[in-house]
């Protein structure tokens, strides 16, 4: 195998080659912070680094397997963590100047806990927006985070960091997590596979606070679906530190994405009447739809409208994050930055009516996902209306000269709670990926994955920026 191939390799494979002692852990940790020491100066992914822990644990794992220890499904393989998670020995500094010089974390959230029990060696964290609050990937404390496909561009947010480390080949295993869309935005706009799970499949312990009430969940952005399968494996389960975590799945996701899809009726929604598309990105999206025609199932076109949710997505970080930063936020508001702040102010503002209109948002939202999912099995939809913007931000809020809702597709699935995934669809005009996103039934996870596996298997994505 190449350096290229090792670069680009699946979890699966890395961990399939450690395992067959075709490459040893150490042999793998190097080749792995050689690469990070080469590409993160000019992407600015991976922010923290223990490059001395990680060639220890590679080490001691090296052994094990000399030894005859079966050293787990991801055994080797080396993991970068998002920068909101708590791993054991490294800072979570959540972007902020605020927590940039807390003490290292002494414990693992759990998540984190079945990664490493399962073979994963953590070298280091990757870079978020502070606290996870914005769509591309920029803080006070380690700065911007810039996409592979092209350095001027963003990597998406919040997850941003991951993305990048996961398109530019530096990593194959990177957390993230999704309150809004920070899985599927930035693997919309790096080319990825990225699978926002069903609340409560995924354990977020232990709780420091309630992550945005009920919109934010931990899930699993890859280069491939079959990895997310794998990690979905690992991660998902009940456990008894997150109150609203999920009854075990009843078989595992590597086995129920094997068997063959049946027809299904699939719902496709350009636009779901809140926003405009880029015109290439929605050539490309369409592309990717007429693959599951050509599969055998049935698409149509729906035109259902629903109300903009970004708004009232703005309320709920805002109400929810100044609860949960009412003490720092009024002792220590100089350290925050400023973006961050007029969130912050805006939850302060909030009045009863305002919160009223956004519960019977959501249950408007609510009823309008029972009566789509009961006519159709899937919904699609673009991930998002554009390619990635400028790297250091802002948000667009034009496009073509008109105002546009540059998240519209990605927030409804948060309140609703279903889950939903971006696969790659085609390239832009400018190079950049775009995504098509796959929307499940409620805790129709697997559904979801099994769909994905049969897009990708169908339409694979193996163009990768070289650097």
């Amino acid at each position: 195998m190449t350096d290229d191939d090792l670069n680009f390799a699946s979890i699966r494979q890395l961990a399939e080659l450690v395992r067959e002692k075709q490459i040893s852990p150490l042999e793998l940790m190097d080749h792995t912070l050689a690469r990070i020491e080469a590409l993160n100066p000019q992407l600015n992914a991976v922010v923290q680094l223990d490059a001395e822990a990680a060639r220890a644990e590679a080490a001691a794992q090296t052994a094990r397997l000399a030894a005859g220890e079966d050293l787990g499904p991801l055994g080797g393989v080396p993991a970068g963590i998002k920068d909101l998670e708590n791993a054991k020995g490294f800072i979570t500094t959540f972007g902020s100047p605020l927590h940039a010089h807390d003490a290292p974390a002494d414990f693992d959230d759990v998540h984190i806990e079945r990664l490493k029990a399962a073979g994963a060696i953590v070298v280091g964290k990757t870079n978020t927006p502070e606290f996870g609050m914005f769509a591309f990937t920029n803080n006070e404390v380690f700065g911007v985070t810039r996409n592979p496909w092209n350095l001027e561009r963003t990597a998406g947010g919040s997850s941003g960091g991951s993305s990048a480390a996961l398109a530019s080949g530096m990593l194959a295993l990177a957390t993230a997590s999704d309150g809004g869309g920070s899985i599927r935005i930035p693997a919309c706009y790096t080319g990825l596979y990225g699978l926002k799970p069903s609340f409560g499949r995924v354990p977020i312990a232990p709780r420091r606070h309630d992550f945005w009430l009920d919109t934010s969940v931990y899930g699993p952005l890859t280069r491939t679906v079959a990895d997310a399968v794998l990690l979905m494996d690992v991660m998902a389960g009940p456990d008894d530190r997150d109150r609203n975590t999920l009854p075990a799945e009843p078989r595992s996701y590597g086995e129920r994405v094997t068997e063959a899809l049946p027809p299904l009726r699939i719902a496709f929604n350009r636009t779901l009447g809140v926003t405009r598309l880029q015109t290439d990105v929605e050539r490309e999206v369409e592309a990717a739809v007429a693959v599951f025609r050509e599969l055998g199932h049935e698409v149509e076109e729906n035109d259902d409208a629903i109300p903009e949710t970004g708004r009232f997505w703005n309320d709920v970080m805002g109400w929810t994050n100044v609860a949960m930063h009412w003490q720092d936020y009024t002792t220590r508001h100089s350290e925050y930055g400023e973006a961050v702040v007029q969130i912050l102010d805006h939850g302060l503002g909030l009045d009863p009516e305002r919160m009223g209109r956004f519960m019977e948002l959501r249950q408007t939202i609510t009823a309008w996902t029972a009566e789509l999912f009961g006519a159709y099995d899937l919904l699609l939809t673009p991930t998002l209306p554009t390619e990635a913007f400028a790297a250091s931000g802002p948000v667009p809020l034009t496009l073509y000269g008109e105002k546009f809702v540059p998240i519209a597709m990605t927030y409804p699935f948060n309140f609703s709670g279903h889950p939903a995934a971006s696969v790659p669809a085609g390239l832009t005009d400018a190079g950049l990926p775009c995504g098509l996103q796959i929307v499940g039934p409620r805790f129709g996870d697997a559904l979801v994955l099994r769909a994905s596996l049969a897009y990708e298997e169908a339409r694979p994505w193996d163009r990768w920026p070289r650097h």
